[in-house]
């Protein structure tokens, strides 16, 4: 009987762990089998305030502190018709389909630098207001920023 209860236990415990073996989630969001995910966060966000009626330009800093990269394939806004990301290549300003946000990198938008363009201004945004964008990312989703308005020639380096 004791030979009989052992081999019983045995099988299913033999069974449990191939049931268990079985119930793994998804490998993973980047798809690589290595669990690494984006972890993405913004910061440094701020549009010059504009000098012209219908364009304006928006800055930020885009953090990824996970495993994987992630794309930026896509900005939207009420505030505009329209934006889009533009990066600076060899001083040639380009619109951008997807830019890369590496892992454990960044993604800088700056002035100079690789930016965002608002064209078709519903309204002239002033001094002190914010500008509400979200950043359309390939694994991560959406990603909702308020983006302060900053007077013509702020410089974030001073602050000023």
């Amino acid at each position: 009987m004791r030979r009989a209860t052992t081999a019983l236990l045995t099988a299913g415990a033999l069974a449990g762990t191939v049931l268990l073996s079985g119930c793994g989630g998804s490998a993973s969001a980047s798809g690589d089998g290595s669990g690494a995910k984006p972890d993405l966060s913004v910061g440094s966000a701020y549009m010059p305030q504009p000098v012209s009626d219908s364009m304006a330009a928006g800055f930020l800093t885009i953090v990824n502190k996970g495993g994987a990269a992630d794309e930026l394939t896509s900005v939207t806004s009420d505030a505009a018709g329209s934006v889009t990301a533009h990066e600076t290549v060899g001083g040639t300003m380009r619109e951008a389909d997807r830019l890369t946000v590496p892992a454990h990198g960044r993604l800088e938008f700056r002035s100079g630098g690789d930016h965002l363009m608002f064209d078709g201004l519903k309204r002239r945004p002033e001094q002190g207001q914010t500008v509400s964008v979200v950043l359309h990312f390939a694994k991560s989703g959406e990603l909702r920023v308020e983006m302060p308005v900053k007077p013509a020639t702020y410089n974030p380096s001073t602050g000023h």
